[in-house]
């Protein structure tokens, strides 16, 4: 295991292990203890009570942020005809179809979304195990598989997060930056919690949300109290 550097041990000290926080104390506490020189993003790690090996308990989605994700997000659309002159005009990155498909097959991924039109699909699912592994591929439950190319892009563009549970039964998603003010980030954060609570499995039983965890890029773990936003959701 790498030796962890005096920054980052100074900020764990003024965490209590045991302890978990309420949002407002967790995001305060997150800021007191970041260190590093550039404006780091704050993650939020959950693990959920469910068993991500059946297909009917697999949690993904997406939300749209109050206050956005404080960088530039880069967006590839598969489209052809009108919608690709739609695609450009809204603002997307990249716009093609069979050819950004042979170039992302090379090896190309300078893009940080992707978005499709349904027709293009079966052309995208070509690439899908490259795709699929980095959360780039679109899929319609997350909005990135449309018609409405333009609010699509509109929507990711302006802090669309998505979400999806690993193999291990955890989620992680960016909440903003560390420079966002203690309100921006409180609400960020609340918006990502609920859309993922409103996303539970009808199949999953027992306690749902087993662990919230913030953190920054760069600084160690916050635990946050689970039940807090269960209460505040139902």
């Amino acid at each position: 295991m790498a030796k962890r550097g005096k920054k980052y041990l100074a900020a764990k000290k003024k965490i209590d292990p045991l302890k978990k926080y309420n949002l407002e104390e967790a995001v305060k506490l997150l800021k007191e203890t970041a260190y590093s020189k550039f404006d780091e993003t704050v993650d939020v790690a959950i693990r959920l009570g469910i068993n991500p090996k059946q297909p009917e308990q697999m949690v993904r989605g997406a939300v749209a942020l109050p206050h956005g994700l404080g960088k530039e997000v880069k967006v590839l659309v598969f489209a052809k005809g009108e919608k690709e002159n739609e695609a450009k005009e809204a603002g997307a990155d990249y716009v093609g179809a069979e050819d950004l498909i042979e170039k992302i097959s090379s090896g190309w991924l300078e893009f940080d979304r992707a978005i499709a039109t349904p027709d293009m699909m079966s052309a995208v699912s070509k690439i899908g195990k490259i795709l699929g592994p980095r959360g780039l591929m679109p899929n319609p439950k997350s909005g990135t598989v449309t018609f409405e190319v333009g609010k699509a892009i509109s929507e990711v563009k302006g802090g669309k997060a998505e979400f999806r549970v690993d193999k291990g039964g955890v989620l992680h998603m960016p909440a903003g930056k560390i420079s966002f003010v203690t309100e921006k980030l409180s609400e960020n954060i609340s918006s990502l919690v609920d859309a993922v609570i409103k996303a539970k499995p009808v199949s999953s039983k027992g306690t749902y949300l087993k662990s919230i965890v913030l953190s920054t890029t760069m600084g160690p773990g916050i635990k946050i109290e689970p039940t807090s936003f269960q209460a505040v959701s139902k």
